[in-house]
């Protein structure tokens, strides 16, 4: 655990240089020998076999390495991965949730990545969720962004011939046409699309600011700027979907809503395809996916898991190794076909073959325009405004100046931490 005895020591950290420290480290360094020793790493979710696996490739090709993959269930890792940092007693290295980074490298929990590590061999939103303070603390392992699921069974019924409009305004003509057949051509229709009320809601509206060419936060003067015309833009373009009827105004659960026939379209993860073939195999043939439509410029959610190496690993040469192990391309194509996930490099989406799959290429169009949603440690508590806010806006209970207002005074009360 690190103790700080002097004042000189806790200036700069557990006698750390005062170079060093969140946004100032160097990159870590590792040899070019093979990896020797054990390795701890926690996974998040269920125990992981396809990790246990490639982690046996790897201890075949290290024969002097060990590697001990610990399942941490997702609801509890936050604070069992804050408090391991705050303690001092981390394991070497860990799966950590792309929107958590920010706030960990902050707390001095990571070590910078090593040079060898490109970010050209990933997609751009995708590394930029390893970066705090433009240094990357971890390098990209499970990619995650949405799209738009169509009920093709649905949508023709609407006079709709493939997918929708791919610009804002064509798409809303479009949603109406299909909500003109509710009761009708399509008599179990209750609404034309999903909604995503309350928790994470913010992920399906951030991009739609980022395509109206603005954005939420400025980097460069450290200042939100929910109070731009982009903002309002997308502000009522959200709020023009349940307000013409489009789309429920509870906590409606789409995935249901979408196999029962209920709502014909909807945005959702690449986790959604799966769970249909598997769990509602009478609907393969009748659904497909396209990007998300937008208006000026495309954009989308870059979202999934990092790996990171603590500060207070006890052997990170071994885990930075199996780290560049596990996002060499042909492992992260492995992990990805094994486990229906995304992969964040384009090489990796070759090798696993993906877009032989007519419904991935939407993910793939996708992945090349995501963003990474501001990399400050406050990024939490402002999502939960968001998520507020939004809530009231689509219920009718607060106008788009007003939630404008909102956010603006909320975020900026707030701030953004470290």
């Amino acid at each position: 655990m690190c103790v700080t005895v002097t004042a000189a020591l806790m200036a700069t950290g557990c006698g750390r240089s005062a170079d060093s420290g969140p946004g100032k480290d160097a990159p870590a360094k590792i040899d070019s020998g093979k990896a020797t020793g054990k390795v701890v790493m926690w996974s998040m979710g269920d125990a992981d076999k396809t990790l246990e696996s490639l982690a046996k490739k790897f201890e075949q090709e290290n024969p002097d390495a060990d590697v001990q993959v610990t399942a941490v269930p997702w609801d509890a890792a936050h604070d069992k991965l804050t408090t391991a940092i705050a303690g001092g007693n981390t394991p070497d290295m860990s799966v950590i949730g792309t929107t958590w980074m920010a706030e960990m490298a902050a707390m001095n929990g990571f070590q910078a990545a090593p040079a060898s590590f490109k970010s050209s061999d990933f997609y751009p939103g995708q590394w930029d969720t390893t970066k705090y303070k433009d240094t990357s603390y971890g390098v990209p392992f499970i990619a995650d962004t949405s799209v738009v699921y169509y009920r093709t069974d649905l949508t023709t019924k609407a006079g709709i011939k493939g997918a929708l409009a791919g610009d804002r305004d064509g798409y809303l003509k479009d949603l109406k046409a299909i909500q003109a057949t509710a009761g009708k051509q399509n008599p179990k229709l209750r609404h034309a699309t999903g909604l995503v009320m309350g928790f994470n809601s913010w992920i399906f509206w951030v991009p739609m600011v980022w395509q109206q060419g603005g954005d939420i936060y400025d980097a460069k003067t450290g200042k939100f700027t929910f109070d731009s015309p982009e903002v309002a833009k997308a502000l009522e373009y959200y709020a023009s979907v349940p307000k013409q009827g489009l789309a429920p105004t509870d906590r409606s659960d789409n995935v249901q809503g979408f196999r029962d026939g209920l709502i014909a379209v909807y945005q959702e993860a690449a986790w959604a395809g799966g769970s249909f073939h598997k769990d509602a195999p009478e609907l393969d043939g009748k659904w497909k996916t396209m990007p998300v439509p937008y208006s000026k410029q495309p954009a989308g959610f870059a979202g999934g898991s990092d790996l990171a190496v603590f500060k207070e690993a006890k052997n990170p040469d071994a885990a930075w190794k199996f780290a560049q192990f596990l996002t060499e391309p042909a492992n992260l194509a492995a992990y990805a076909k094994a486990t229906g996930s995304l992969p964040p490099s384009p090489q990796a989406w070759s090798a696993a073959k993906l877009s032989e799959d007519e419904n991935m290429t939407a993910f793939a169009e996708q992945l090349e325009v995501s963003k990474a949603p501001p990399a400050i440690t406050t990024w939490q508590q402002i999502a939960d405004v968001i998520d507020s806010e939004l809530e009231k806006l689509s219920l009718g209970k607060a106008t788009v100046a007003e939630v404008q207002k909102t956010l603006q005074s909320k975020a900026t009360s707030i701030g953004t931490g470290r």
